[in-house]
C-alpha cells in the first residue's frame, strides 16, 4: 500500500519507519535486520537524522544515516525508498553549519 507524501508525487507506505535508535540501541547488524523486515513488508519510508545516536558514548553523529545508506547500498534499492532526515549543526560533522 502506497499513499501520496503532502503534495508531492512521491508514493510512501503510510508507515515511516524511524531511525533513531540505529547504531545507538540497535547495532548495524540488528539495524540492517529491521530495516529489511520493513522493507519486506512494504515499507519504503524512513526517518533519519544525523544527530541520532550522536548522544552516544563513542558516536559522533551520522550513524543512523550510516546504517541506512549501507543497507541501501548492499540491497541496491535506493531508487525504491525515501529517506527524510535533518541535519544539526555537530562540531563533529562540519560543512552542515
Amino acid at each position: 500500500m502506497r499513499v501520496a507524501l503532502g503534495r508531492t508525487e512521491l508514493q510512501v507506505h503510510p508507515l515511516c519507519l524511524g531511525g533513531n535508535v540505529f547504531g545507538w540501541s540497535a547495532n548495524a547488524a540488528q539495524s540492517q535486520e529491521v530495516l529489511s523486515a520493513y522493507e519486506s513488508a512494504g515499507g519504503n519510508f524512513i526517518d533519519t537524522a544525523d544527530m541520532y545516536s550522536r548522544w552516544h558514548t563513542g558516536n559522533v553523529g551520522g550513524e543512523s544515516e550510516t546504517i541506512i545508506g549501507d543497507w541501501m547500498k548492499a540491497r541496491g534499492n535506493r531508487s525504491e525508498m525515501v529517506i527524510a532526515t535533518k541535519v544539526a549543526k555537530l562540531a563533529t560533522r562540519p560543512g552542515l553549519s
